[in-house]
């Protein structure tokens, strides 16, 4: 219960407690109070009550459960748990006086074990611990990693984006150590969870269908996690149900995965472009990959200029994937990089080798790497996080109040008059 999923506090109920009798009960109100949680958040009904409400209800971020009318304690904090979504700080609460039990409950995920009856000051002092963990090193960490959006986006099909995507997103997730989402939104055959070896789950899909159903809870129970630090959310639709949507479902995804995530990379097929052109507006980074072929030479020209009318604000990076070595080139990357009238970022080289051995595996191309091709999956990161801070920084310049900079000028002014008068 108390292992992150690094969701973002803001999306669900800051407390709630369980209590079984009514002096437990006018303990806790004042202190809820006190920390700014509504009193009405402490219920009546102990540890089954919880589980049942819990069942139909999104978890808060410190809940308080009195286990004194339960005959079983730590099966019953298990029950719990079923229900509780990752990340929530338990607090329990009971008459039996037992080290085996505290230790058995701690490590079955409880933050702290209150031996009945306990004292106010006792109550405050394990709330403010609970808050502390809260609000300490993941606080920090998300004011530390302002949120990316990386968009990856293939000139053609079968040049390699998909791949790219989830390598990319797991450099971010694994090296860059940052909570990372890949939304893959090629609803019907969208590669995103097969290259990790993961059941897509049918997340996607409700989401286009349903998007009044897109909030932080859903994406929690959406999302299918790859690792600690990598979640996806994809889809393999029946190839017999177009999906009917006006991309609001997208768009809500997007703003709820900027609020639970510090990274997400979108896995975007070129036709959404032209269906749903918002989905690029608020990307960072558009990692635009293409192959040394005529035909993907003139669509790359064609997505640059789509690109720079739609999305000015977005920084684009060119990769050519899948370079044979020998130089056997359809076309040269110099005539590439002329047609396009910009240089190429990042070329990497073709290696059917670490390609079959990654599909085997099931573990993006970026883990199994060596080489030659190691180099441009680093740089490739490296790249879109730079480009994203550097966006951030003139964000932050371009929304600097017209008073602070009035400030700083008149701050100028005044230093610079003692010196005139000097030279005079």
């Amino acid at each position: 219960m108390n292992a992150p999923f690094q969701a973002r506090a803001g999306l669900r109920d800051p407390f709630t407690a369980f209590v079984c009798d009514d002096a437990t009960a006018d303990m806790l109100r004042p202190v809820a109070v006190e920390h700014g949680w509504s009193p009405e958040k402490v219920n009546k009904g102990g540890l089954r009550n919880a589980v049942q409400s819990l069942s139909v209800s999104a978890s808060p971020n410190i809940l308080f459960v009195d286990l004194s009318e339960s005959a079983d304690p730590l099966n019953d904090i298990n029950a719990l748990a079923e229900v509780c979504e990752p990340g929530t700080i338990v607090i329990a609460a009971g008459t039996v006086n037992d080290v085996r039990l505290y230790r058995d409950l701690v490590a079955s995920g409880i933050h702290d074990y209150l031996l009945k009856p306990f004292t106010v000051d006792q109550l405050r002092d394990t709330f403010a611990h609970a808050q502390m963990i809260l609000s300490g090193p993941r606080g920090e960490a998300q004011a530390d990693k302002p949120h990316v959006m990386a968009a990856v986006i293939g000139v053609r099909g079968g040049v390699g984006a998909s791949t790219l995507a989830t390598s990319l997103a797991w450099l971010l997730g694994e090296k860059a150590h940052r909570s990372t989402a890949l939304l893959d939104l090629d609803v019907h055959f969208g590669t995103g969870a097969l290259a990790l070896d993961l059941e897509p789950g049918r997340g996607l899909t409700d989401a286009i269908e349903n998007p009044s159903r897109i909030d932080g809870l859903f994406i929690e129970r959406a999302m299918v996690r790859a690792n600690e630090h990598l979640s996806v959310l994809s889809a393999e639709a029946p190839i017999h149900q177009p999906l009917v949507t006006d991309g609001s479902a997208f768009f809500q995804l997007q703003e709820e995965m900027r609020n639970a995530f510090e990274s997400t990379v979108l896995d975007l097929p070129r036709q959404m472009l032209i269906q749903h052109p918002h989905l690029v507006h608020d990307a960072h980074v558009a990692v635009v990959v293409a192959e040394l072929t005529l035909a993907a030479t003139r669509d790359t020209i064609r997505v640059l200029a789509w690109l720079k009318s739609n999305a000015p604000q977005t920084k684009v990076i060119v990769v050519a994937n899948g370079v044979p070595s020998g130089g056997a080139l359809e076309i040269s990357r110099k005539d590439f990089e002329q047609s396009i009238e910009r240089a190429v970022d990042i070329v990497f080289p073709f290696d059917g080798k670490i390609a079959a051995q990654a599909a085997k595996l099931g573990k993006p191309m970026a883990e199994v790497a060596t080489g030659k091709l190691a180099g441009p999956f680093s740089s490739l990161s490296n790249m879109v996080l730079s480009h994203a801070s550097d966006e951030g920084a003139a964000a932050a310049e371009a929304k600097a109040p017209a008073a602070a900079k009035s400030l700083v000028n008149n701050l100028k002014s005044m230093l610079s008059k003692p010196k005139e008068k000097a030279a005079a």
